[in-house]
């Protein structure tokens, strides 16, 4: 990461995971800069004017990826508004580059909502990442305080959409918990995110960056993240990940095995 000057969600986000991830050689790349254009009142990645955008990122990612050998990556970003495409064509392009780099790679994509911008989300689509996630965060009633610039049901709809562009792309979304939700707007989440066809629901817990940032209303239980688990996949996700320590990268690479052995099971049966 430092010889070839990549960024890490893992670093600028403060990840509670990021020993254990890193002592695996496991780390989520982010793109676009380390300067977001938003100021999502639970995320620590700095916020303001952004850096300008290095077209030799995307070579120097899947340079990265080869010589890491990795078997599966996560790619994030920063938002990006100020840009007309919000930064696709910099995932399109980051997703081919690590494909000539590292065929055998599968990529997941967690992208930002790429709110008024037509066309993006068809062309990271149309690059063909193996796994598309983009996380609600929080409930609906929470945005305001939480994620300010982004909109519930257009994060929803973008979830939506790419299941119709691509009905074999694994989707993928994740919320935070301790941030005053309830039970019944957490299983609501869940209803909106099966009606979406979501596959694969990370749940984990909020935890405060900075005195600056959104305080944390509690902290959630081990026997609730289970209970959590077990209605998740009652209404029909294929893959659930809650836990305190949950976070939407956090054992990418297993997830994935395991989110395609549940789809095979699945077909199976019928």
């Amino acid at each position: 990461m430092r010889d070839l000057a990549l960024n890490t969600v893992c670093e600028e986000a403060a990840c509670p995971n990021i020993g254990e991830c890193w002592k695996q050689k496991h780390a989520t790349v982010m793109i676009l800069g380390r300067v977001c254009t938003r100021a999502c009142a639970f995320c620590n990645v700095a916020t303001g004017r952004p850096d300008r955008l290095d077209p030799h990122e995307p070579g120097r990612v899947a340079e990265a990826v080869a010589v890491l050998g990795l078997a599966h990556v996560v790619v994030t970003s920063v938002d990006r508004d100020d840009l007309d495409d919000g930064g696709a064509e910099h995932f399109a392009r980051t997703i081919t580059a690590i494909r000539a780099a590292a065929s055998g790679t599968t990529i997941e994509v967690l992208t930002p909502d790429f709110l008024r911008k037509e066309g993006a989300l068809e062309t990271v689509v149309a690059a063909k990442p193996d796994v598309f996630n983009h996380n609600l965060e929080t409930v609906p009633r929470l945005y305001a305080g939480v994620r300010p610039g982004a909109r519930y049901f257009h994060s929803l709809r973008l979830l939506d959409q790419v299941k119709r562009l691509d009905p074999a792309l694994f989707t993928k979304s994740g919320i935070m918990v301790g941030l005053g939700e309830d039970k019944g707007e957490v299983l609501q989440v869940m209803d909106d995110l099966r009606a979406a066809e979501v596959d694969f629901l990370t749940i984990g817990q909020y935890l405060q960056p900075t005195p600056k940032h959104h305080a944390i209303a509690r902290f959630v239980t081990p026997d609730e993240f289970r209970g959590y688990a077990s209605f998740a996949l009652g209404k029909g996700f294929l893959l659930v990940s809650a836990s305190p320590l949950t976070r939407s990268s956090y054992h990418a690479g297993e997830d994935f095995t395991r989110l395609r052995a549940a789809r095979a099971a699945k077909l199976a049966a019928g």
